[in-house]
């Protein structure tokens, strides 16, 4: 009994092994498990302006399914193993800071330029320190049946709102491929959705004109758009801002509000309360000459990364030198923060505000300021501009500014931005 059993049990063993085997290949026939292939190529990268190009070597990883078929979508991801540039021996860079965004080429039989991002997730990088970034994602819509080839092309590294571009110098080995077979077919695009940029809105201008008349107190001015060149701790930068300068007499002076009332920007970093304080030198023409020093409160909380950003008021008194018509344009901006100093020169003057003025003892008449900013005529007539905020670099949506980088202590202004704060709009 025990012998004619035996073949038996063997039997049934190898038939369960069998099954077990087959039930193998079926799944291996059904799943499209994922490819990861390293490539290296020499990149130029071009940084914020004020800092040289690097020449480097880039590594990165993709990783693809081995297999697809027509109408499926496929999910795509780009590693860094290594970036071609290092952070600059400028400023550390505090932890969730950087982001990268990068294109992958499809080709063979389907082509398409697939565009991949990753998170803002970093650690601290010191100064001089390798770049770590983050694994960028995106996702390919296949089309067609047959081979399709995935190969890295271009990359830029958002650190505190300024980019840094990647790009490549030789011709790049394909990293992955993917076998296409003919499936349930789809006939949309193998190109990805593209990001947009935001269509930046205008703000109307069609404040009423400011005018001392008999018995009025409250003057309001119109808002203009206001060309600054900046002196910025890493190098020149230009920008355009909004800006509105309102005035309310108090006896013989004036009481200066110069506002910025356009949305909110967020934070590109942790910013300790009490470390950033603005102030302007408000440009007087016409009848009289010289500027008057306005200035906002520093911040009197901690704002957190991602947080809006608001910018006071900033307020000064003017007291006239002179009688007759007088202009008041904005004039050169100061940014003070954390121990570094930007400032920001108008490059062509606009008058916000005119006032019919009565010289005042001690006046400004005669080019005195009361904080040695540099003096400008309102070369412009005697209408008065309204609110803004601050500059104009491209974020639509935001007003349109790119960022002062506040970072591990030490405050710069990066990429094409002038200023990391917008202001609140003030209800009235």
């Amino acid at each position: 009994m025990r012998r004619r059993g035996t073949p038996a049990r063997r039997t049934g063993a190898a038939g369960a092994a069998l099954a077990l085997c087959s039930a193998g290949v079926l799944l291996g026939v059904a799943a499209t498990p994922a490819q990861a292939a390293q490539v290296s190529f020499a990149t130029h990268c071009v940084p914020p302006a004020g800092i040289d190009p690097v020449d480097g070597t880039t590594k990165v990883e993709i990783t693809a399914p081995a297999s697809a078929k027509v109408g499926d979508t496929v999910d795509i991801v780009w590693k860094f193993v290594q970036a071609a540039s290092k952070n600059p021996n400028i400023i550390d860079l505090p932890a969730n800071s950087v982001q990268p965004s990068g294109v992958l080429k499809a080709a063979g039989a389907q082509t398409a330029d697939i565009a991949l991002q990753g998170p803002r997730q970093n650690p601290a990088i010191p100064k001089g320190g390798d770049m770590v970034l983050s694994d960028m994602k995106g996702s390919l819509k296949l089309t067609a049946p047959g081979e399709v080839t995935l190969t890295p092309d271009a990359y830029t590294v958002n650190a505190m709102s300024t980019d840094t571009k990647c790009t490549p110098k030789e011709t790049v080995q394909k990293a992955a491929t993917i076998q296409v077979a003919p499936g349930g077919g789809g006939t949309s695009s193998g190109t990805p959705t593209q990001s947009t940029t935001p269509t930046r809105s205008s703000t109307p201008t069609s404040t009423p004109t400011a005018t001392g008349g008999t018995g009025q107190s409250d003057f309001p001015g119109k808002e203009v758009q206001v060309p600054y060149a900046c002196k910025t701790p890493i190098g020149d930068k230009n920008a355009t801002s909004p800006v509105q300068i309102n005035a309310k007499k108090n006896n013989g002076s004036y009481d200066l509000t110069v506002q910025f009332k356009k949305s909110v920007m967020n934070s590109p970093a942790d910013i300790p309360k009490d470390s950033v304080k603005p102030s302007m030198e408000v440009a007087l023409g016409g009848a009289d000459k010289g500027t008057v020093h306005v200035e906002g409160p520093t911040n009197a909380n901690p704002i957190k990364s991602g947080e809006p950003i608001e910018i006071p008021d900033l307020t000064g008194t003017y007291k006239p030198g002179a009688s007759g018509t007088s202009t008041l344009s904005p004039g050169v901006l100061t940014i003070k923060a954390l121990g570094t100093t930007t400032t920001c020169t108008p490059t062509k003057s606009e008058v916000s505000l005119t006032l019919d003025t009565t010289q005042q003892p001690g006046g400004a008449s005669g080019g005195t300021s009361t904080s040695g900013g540099s003096s400008s005529s309102g070369g412009s007539s005697g209408s008065s501009s309204g609110a803004g905020g601050l500059a104009e670099t491209g974020s639509g949506d935001h007003g349109a500014l790119k960022a002062l980088g506040l970072v591990a202590g030490t405050a710069i202004l990066l990429g094409g931005a002038v200023f990391t704060f917008m202001p609140k709009r003030r209800t009235r």
